[in-house]
């Protein structure tokens, strides 16, 4: 009888170490470990039958869920938040003309519209428009928010898709009926939309920007004569085009029109010479007073582009700081130009425009390399993507700034009116700093 409890307290023990054997080895070869997009794909082995049952949907629903939580770790005290609806990779980041929406496009064939006044909520809600047959891998709103155009990765071509506002405060989407004609012959790097309504830009990486009006005709075409264009945009004050690439210049156009609406030219404005390599990106203040850039030779520069340039007058060079750059590192100008933002694969450093000093860095924010980089059209936020997540930063450098040129201004004011307001301002500016340095040391 001994030898019998002897043999079953033996099997029992025995089984337990086989489960604990089994259970080890499969969480080493896989059970939720992240598939590396770097490694080489080898050749499936063919199917061999097995008497295992393959995982349940439920179980693998789970599986996929908690892999996607995983994608998405990522903290830091001046995170504001996390937007996470997307299933596919984020390519492309746009902020409304009036500051109250973002939208974000990604190659799950959606285009999301995402409410800013919910960027520090806990959960964030958007509002979701289906890309039929394709997907977009740029956005960009029109001036009014009544609509926003893409471009289509397999149609190589925009789409136009019209907002209508219901009574609940949604919107509902619709498509054009026709997209517009195909035309460029390279990958297509960036579009725009002038803040007049005049016009719409589609660059491409073969050096060729097409001007089109908003019904698909073309009304004219440059060469940038840079060998290959790596980005280009329209102002935000409407009036110009630039382009950057291989050579280490800048170059500006304005698109002219006639009183009477009707386009005329396209004409050489100015050019941002200075750096030493190849112009990776750009941006413009609000105002379009102001530019930076950011160049393979490992600096950004600041310029005060509020120049009478018809008179022969260049811009002038504000500003170059030394920062790390990689291959599509992309640069963000604050709109009230107080602000820079530089990234560099998976990192973002943010400067002061107005002293050029380091502030703040971020590493690793996403799980692949960055693929845009704004900043609000308040000020307030700075968002990035480079993976599923969209990633929102409070502008504590712009907080900063503010708080700076109001104590300036305060020591100027005579007036008791504009003397009150804008220690009201400067009052609020600092509660506001304050807490994001709190939450930041905590």
């Amino acid at each position: 009888m001994m030898e019998f409890w002897a043999a079953l307290a033996l099997s029992l023990l025995l089984g337990a170490l086989l489960a604990l054997l089994f259970a080890a080895v499969s969480r080493k070869n896989g059970g939720t470990e992240q598939p590396d997009q770097n490694r080489p794909q080898t050749a499936a082995a063919p199917p061999e039958e097995s008497s295992v049952k393959a995982p349940s949907s439920k179980k693998l629903k789970q599986q996929q869920r908690k892999e996607k939580l995983q994608q998405h770790t990522f903290s830091h005290p001046l995170l504001a938040s996390s937007l996470k609806s997307h299933s596919g990779s984020v390519t492309c980041l746009d902020f409304s003309s009036n500051g109250k929406y973002l939208a974000s496009c990604a190659d799950d064939r959606t285009v999301r519209i995402w409410s800013t006044k919910d960027f520090l909520d806990r959960e964030h809600k958007c509002l979701r428009a289906n890309v039929e047959l394709d997907h977009a891998t740029l956005v960009r709103f029109s001036p009014d928010t009544r609509a926003f155009i893409t471009w289509l990765a397999n149609g190589e071509t925009i789409r136009i898709f019209k907002m209508t506002k219901k009574e609940d405060g949604t919107f509902s989407f619709k498509a054009a009926p026709e997209d517009f004609p195909q035309r460029h012959k390279g990958i297509v790097i960036n579009i725009g939309i002038a803040e007049t309504g005049k016009f719409i830009m589609t660059a491409s990486v073969d050096t060729t920007i097409l001007i089109w009006d908003l019904k698909g005709e073309v009304l004219a075409s440059i060469n940038t004569n840079q060998m290959t264009n790596s980005y280009a945009a329209v102002s935000p004050c409407g009036r110009f085009v630039a382009s950057c690439g291989f050579t280490p210049d800048v170059k500006v156009w304005e698109v002219c029109f006639a009183k009477t609406g009707e386009f005329k030219e396209v004409t050489r404005a100015f050019d941002l010479k200075g750096h030493s390599a190849g112009v990776y990106s750009f941006d413009f203040s609000n105002d379009s007073r102001r530019m930076a850039t950011v160049s393979r030779d490992g600096t950004w520069k600041l310029w005060d582009t509020d120049v009478e340039y018809k008179q022969q007058q260049d811009p002038y060079l504000l500003r170059t700081v030394p920062c790390q750059v990689s291959e599509g590192s992309r640069i963000a100008l604050s709109p009230d130009g107080r602000a820079v933002a530089v990234s560099s694969g998976r990192d973002v450093a943010v400067y002061s425009a107005v002293s050029g000093q380091l502030e703040e860095e971020f590493h690793s924010v996403h799980s692949e390399d960055i693929t845009d980089l704004r900043f609000d059209v308040n000020n307030r936020f700075l968002v990035c993507s480079g993976d599923r997540a969209i990633r929102v930063f409070h502008n504590i450098t712009g907080y900063r700034a503010a708080v700076q040129d109001m104590q300036a201004l305060l020591k100027k004011a005579t007036n008791d009116g504009v003397r009150q307001r804008l220690q009201q301002q400067l009052l609020d500016a600092k509660k506001a700093l304050d807490a994001l340095l709190s939450a930041q040391k905590s």
